[in-house]
């Protein structure tokens, strides 16, 4: 079989058409409404088979359907389907529909185990990229701030920048204690820091950050939508590990 990833482009599929590839072999699907296409462990009964040594994947643990013009994914096995963007699809949820392009989605499995499948819905322009070995790198997308914002986001993320395992914002009054020791006579409060982390989540939405805004994530909120605010400042290395100096005047 091939390996070849679909993540390079699938350059010869006509419009709306899907091609699937796991571990075990491919499909290439035209886009026929009603069409579906199970994927799972017990190869005689799906139609892509996925973890076939894998006791926790179900026999028929997922299903794409082609319905009102797009790509479907559904969930009908016992554990979840990660999606991209930190997403996960559980048994008995709404279908979600696949963008063109490519998508990976990672069928959970046992002892933390997960199996990739790799789907990409053609839209007809798509092409095999060119290689491009003496480009110049684009850089990634730097969050600007003010000092004060940038002194409170460090602190609100020094978890994150020392790579703890499972990092998580420090909690507001434990920031709003942090700053007024760093800054006695900036007038640092919970209510201070919280308006202050609502406007910079605000303004990377406005930028196209997804995630920053109550209504994506969902109830209960907890500490989702600063967890997603810090992990896109790091991941864009708009706050780095060095900027932990400016905690150094603490006792």
């Amino acid at each position: 079989m091939n390996h070849e990833s679909l993540a390079r482009g699938v350059p010869h599929a006509a419009p709306g058409a899907i091609v699937a590839r796991a571990l075990t072999g491919h499909l290439h699907i035209d886009p026929v409404e009603g069409h579906t296409v199970w994927f799972g462990r017990n190869r005689p009964n799906v139609d892509l088979c996925v973890g076939e040594n894998d006791l926790r994947v179900s026999r028929r643990h997922g299903v794409l359907t082609r319905r009102d013009g797009h790509w479907w994914v559904s969930n009908t096995g016992q554990l979840p389907i990660r999606l991209p963007g930190t997403r996960w699809l559980f048994r008995d949820e709404e279908s979600v529909p696949l963008n063109s392009g490519y998508t990976p989605l990672f069928v959970r499995g046992s002892r933390e185990r997960e199996h990739l499948l790799e789907l990409y819905v053609a839209d007809g322009t798509a092409k095999q990229p060119v290689p491009q070995h003496d480009s110049v790198t684009q850089p990634p997308t730097r969050w600007r701030f003010t000092h004060d914002e940038h002194l409170l986001l460090v602190v609100l993320g020094q978890r994150y920048l020392l790579h703890e395992a499972n990092p998580q914002p420090v909690s507001r009054q434990q920031a709003a204690h942090m700053l007024a020791e760093l800054q006695p006579d900036a007038n640092w409060s919970v209510k201070r820091v919280e308006h202050m982390v609502a406007d910079v989540r605000a303004r990377l939405s406005a930028g196209g950050v997804h995630g920053l805004l109550r209504e994506e994530v969902g109830e209960p909120v907890g500490n989702t939508l600063n967890d997603n605010l810090l992990r896109e400042l790091v991941l864009s290395t708009s706050l780095v590990p060095p900027d932990l100096a400016l905690l150094d005047p603490l006792p």
